[in-house]
């Protein structure tokens, strides 16, 4: 792969190639640290005349930011990111993952698509924001952990309520390839931990086998994935049209000559985004109530580890019109992966959409790429968004 010089696309483009070039650098693997990444984001919104707040997280060596530029009144648009990439360990990288490359139009780097190009864009559009008279404020969210079940933006949430004057509403600038995306599902993670009564194999009746309780359970949810299939509506605009249950990992035993007394199985539900997740819990505890009477001594616990909400926006809110028309698309779409939207919308109960550079389909895998053209189209919405405020 041939590496070439960062030739001019635009008067503006290679400052927001500069600013992706620092943020690929900063190693923002989720669950490790991102305070380096989030101290220089601060620092340059400072510099760029914001007002700003770093966000302790949850967990040490994570923080988020919030930002606002602009009169402190209601009516601005909160523009948000996410700071953490997935890890490269086993994968093979033609160049440095945390250091920006340029072949030809693509320039490579872990995070390029998923999701620091769009906060170049973001932190450039600040910058240009110096010099408008905005007559409503643009705000900027960067959380930590989207990638591990969107964690971070919940301390980044109550920090966004706390801060002011409400926003009209919200662009998550995940790749979706410029398109407007206006739901993704919901997703509940879950360990189902089955325990049983140790002993040797060679009298099996002297135990119970936390192994057959598990594969069970397994039944049981292959059973709840046929029911939602067979009896609930779909919804044509995913591409799979229903909620799917898939289970991930299982880990039990110790020894084959000894009947196992754990077996922990972990699943998760992506769920349509007008479902209740509690509905198909209920479900799945009422099996294991059942399997507890068929295995006397035996024990199920089923353990929620984390869970975020699916997005379903309105077309006709201001905002998904806002970048349909920018953007001159006559439908909306929707996205299979999950994002922090959802969040947001709830949380904040204002108007969401999923609109950013770069391709779902570059992400997490090696040779991760945004092509020039890309940021300079995230450039431009953004740049729209400037006008919008102003006026």
């Amino acid at each position: 792969m041939g590496v070439d010089h960062m030739e001019q696309t635009g008067d503006d483009l290679p400052r927001v190639v500069d600013i992706l070039r620092t943020l690929i650098g900063f190693r923002t693997i989720c669950e490790g640290t991102n305070e380096d990444l989030i101290d220089w984001v601060a620092s340059f919104l400072q510099s760029a005349g914001c007002r700003v707040t770093v966000v302790p997280g949850e967990r040490a060596g994570a923080k988020s930011v919030f930002a606002s530029i602009g009169p402190e009144r209601a009516g601005g648009l909160i523009l948000s990111a996410h700071s953490d990439v997935v890890p490269v360990e086993g994968q093979a990288w033609h160049t440095d993952p945390f250091v920006l490359s340029r072949a030809g139009n693509r320039l490579y780097g872990r995070g390029t698509s998923d999701m620091k190009g769009f906060l170049a864009c973001m932190l450039r559009t600040a910058e240009k924001a110096q010099s408008r008279a905005l007559e409503r404020p643009l705000h900027l969210a960067v959380s930590y952990d989207e990638e591990i079940g969107c964690v971070g933006v919940r301390s980044l949430l109550s920090a966004i309520g706390a801060a002011g004057p409400e926003a009209a509403g919200i662009i998550v600038g995940e790749p979706t390839e410029m398109r407007t995306a206006l739901a993704h599902k919901g997703k509940i993670a879950f360990r189902v931990t089955c325990r049983g009564i140790a002993g040797h194999s060679a009298n099996p009746s002297n135990g119970v086998n936390a192994i057959a309780v598990a594969a069970r359970m397994v039944c049981a949810l292959d059973h709840l994935q046929a029911d939602i299939i067979r009896t609930e509506t779909h919804d044509s605009r995913f591409e799979v049209p229903h909620s799917t249950v898939q289970v991930g990992l299982i880990e039990g035993g110790t020894a084959l000559n000894i009947i196992p007394d754990r077996c922990a199985i972990l699943a998760e539900i992506r769920l349509l985004p007008d479902r209740d997740g509690a509905d198909y819990l209920a479900v799945l505890h009422r099996a294991a109530e059942g399997l507890m009477r068929d295995y006397p001594g035996s024990a199920i616990e089923i353990e929620v580890l984390n869970a975020y909400p699916g997005l379903n926006s309105d077309v006709r809110n201001p905002v998904s019109q806002f970048t349909l028309n920018r953007m001159r698309q006559n439908e909306a779409s929707v996205v299979g992966f999950g994002t922090e939207a959802g969040l947001y919308a709830e949380k904040l109960g204002i108007p969401c959409v999923i609109c950013g550079p770069g391709s779902i389909d570059r992400a997490h895998k090696a040779d991760e790429f945004i092509t020039v053209e890309e940021l300079a189209q995230g450039e431009r919405l953004l740049d729209d968004v400037l006008d919008l405020l102003s006026r």
